[in-house]
């Protein structure tokens, strides 16, 4: 007979198994990217690992720290959050004509997005967990109430975001969003108009951008224009950074070309192709594992979810909603099926803030296991 103490530990196992195969992957990916790159990135891998270390080490104290201390303060971490959104649009580092990251010397880059995801999610939680605890009949005024507090709420990052650019994050703080309403159990109407709505506006941003490109410039600016036109890219099947990657993927057949073998170039390999890279190198077969143990994570995220309540099943439907999209939008992007978006594989590709963004969820989660779930 298993007790509850060995329960839970062998629950925690079933999170932290993964995450240790995926730090494997993610070394051995961003080590072979590496050939692809200039000297400068030669450390890359040295330093996912450390990443990696700091992320378990959050895991760690965010476990073990009291259970409901992040969503208490959820509120006044999510404004802090957003006020370094605002400053790093004065502040940051601009690259490719975006300015999300700080620069801290003998660091790195800092990205504030990254962080502003937990916070969306626990204070989204907080106000449906409220809405929730007051037994509201489903009319229209109190889903109408609910709707906009939560889209005000995602609303505020989004712009921020969108002024630094980055669309890729904006689409995951609505997934959330959405997720999480849907979760609450606001009627599928609203949905329904809200799809509705999406086809409009959608219909007259892409009329402009077809039909009368100087108004569409005069109205989003120049940057969002190229982003438009790396759409068109995936859309047309054309572009060097997906043409390269499907060439490196597709000729890989079964087993790939070998470890640190990705036979052409295409730019941010460590970053939004390290899927391709992974399958460039360790075929097709190798790909299928690394999704397995992806959607083997999920289900775990998943069955956690069914057995919480409230707050707590709010905060981990939320988490599920972001890094299923994320993973589906960047194997997407990899494979050609989804268009271009600057969104990064969770766990996987090379970056410090969004590695230590995920183990804090991880964290986050194995302290709901361990306080508030039976499983």
């Amino acid at each position: 007979m298993i007790n509850k103490t060995n329960k839970t530990i062998i629950n925690n196992l079933k999170l932290i198994i993964p995450i240790i195969l995926f730090m494997v992957i993610s070394i051995f990916s961003i080590f072979s990217s590496q050939k692809m790159l200039s000297a400068s990135y030669n450390d890359l891998y040295v330093k996912q690992l450390i990443w990696y270390l700091i992320g378990f080490i959050c895991i760690i104290i965010i476990a073990k720290g009291k259970s409901n201390f992040l969503y208490e303060h959820a509120d006044i971490l999510f404004i802090i959050s957003n006020v370094f959104l605002l400053l790093v649009l004065f502040f940051g580092t601009e690259s490719n004509g975006a300015k999300c990251w700080f620069t801290i010397p003998g660091i790195g880059s800092f990205q504030p997005s990254e962080f502003v995801k937990i916070f969306l999610i626990l204070v989204l939680a907080k106000e449906l967990d409220k809405y929730g605890k007051k037994n509201l009949k489903r009319t229209f005024k109190n889903e109408i109430k609910v709707i906009l507090k939560c889209f005000v709420i995602t609303l505020i990052p989004s712009i921020l975001t969108f002024l630094e650019p980055d669309t890729g994050i904006i689409f995951i703080f609505f997934s959330i969003m959405i997720v999480m309403l849907f979760i609450y159990g606001i009627r599928y109407r609203w949905f329904i108009t809200l799809f509705v709505i999406i086809g409009i506006f959608g219909g007259v941003f892409l009329g402009l951008f077809f039909f009368n490109q100087n108004k569409f410039i005069d109205i989003f600016g120049t940057n969002f224009f190229y982003r438009m036109d790396r759409i068109l890219d995936w859309q047309n099947g054309s572009g060097m950074q997906l043409t390269n990657a499907l060439a490196a993927t597709g000729s890989a057949g079964l087993f790939g070309h070998g470890f640190a073998s990705t036979p052409i170039y295409f730019p941010e390999p460590q970053t939004d192709f390290i899927f391709s890279v992974f399958t460039s190198n360790f075929g097709f077969i190798a790909s299928i594992l690394l999704i397995a143990i992806i959607l083997y994570f999920d289900m775990q995220l998943v069955k956690i979810a069914m057995k919480c309540k409230g707050q707590y099943k709010y905060i981990i439907s939320g988490i599920l909603a972001m890094l299923i999209f994320q993973q589906i939008q960047n194997i997407g992007m990899n494979i050609g099926i989804l268009p271009i978006t600057g969104i990064t594989l969770p766990f996987i590709s090379y970056g410090g803030s969004s590695l230590i963004s995920y183990m804090i969820i991880i964290g986050i989660t194995i302290n709901i296991i361990n306080n508030k779930v039976t499983l």
